[in-house]
């Protein structure tokens, strides 16, 4: 690592606060059905940020649902609690994946490099079918840093540690800078 890369994360902030949405259409269905309901990919999201000395703030599931992410991101991004933002799932290539499509008009900057890296790493583990592999990351006006990241919890397990919790506090040290 570079020294100034060195440096600017030394002066990145050790607390953070993250946001978590799994969007997934059947479990939100179980749930309303007042079913049990697993979610693995969620678990283990909620299980690294911890590990890694950070907060959950908030965990939803949600349906595949323009209206329904859209809030709940814009919630999070109204709240001064939640420096970070993680929404798992519904990034694919199906008509109903909307997630990037309805995350992208909420952040005034991304970050194509996330999803070119993750792409890198997953076709270094699955191969080719990391063609298919949406990713997206960018920053809030209110300097949070958001991220896009496939449901499986082999994806959640790579993005995670390879990249999410080693740069979240950097991105967000930068996004807030004036």
């Amino acid at each position: 690592m570079r020294e100034s890369s060195r440096e600017h994360k030394s002066k990145a902030p050790m607390k953070l606060n993250f946001a978590v949405f799994v969007s997934s259409s059947s479990r939100y269905q179980k749930l309303k059905e007042q079913r049990s309901v697993s979610d693995p990919s969620g678990d283990l999201i909620v299980e690294l940020i911890e590990a890694a000395g950070y907060c959950v703030d908030s965990r939803e599931i949600l349906p595949d649902d323009r209206v329904l992410i859209g809030k709940y991101v814009g919630n999070a991004i109204g709240s001064e609690n939640v420096d970070a933002i993680i929404v798992c799932g519904g990034t694919g290539v199906s008509i109903t994946d909307v997630t990037i499509e309805t995350v992208r008009p909420m952040m005034i900057k991304t970050l194509p490099g996330f999803g070119e890296l993750f792409r890198k790493l997953s076709y270094d583990e699955i191969g080719s079918a990391a063609i298919m592999t949406r990713a997206l990351a960018g920053v809030t006006d209110q300097g949070q840093a958001v991220f896009c990241i496939p449901g499986s919890p082999q994806a959640v397990k790579l993005v995670m540690t390879k990249l999410i919790l080693t740069e979240t506090g950097h991105i967000v040290k930068h996004a807030r800078e004036k």
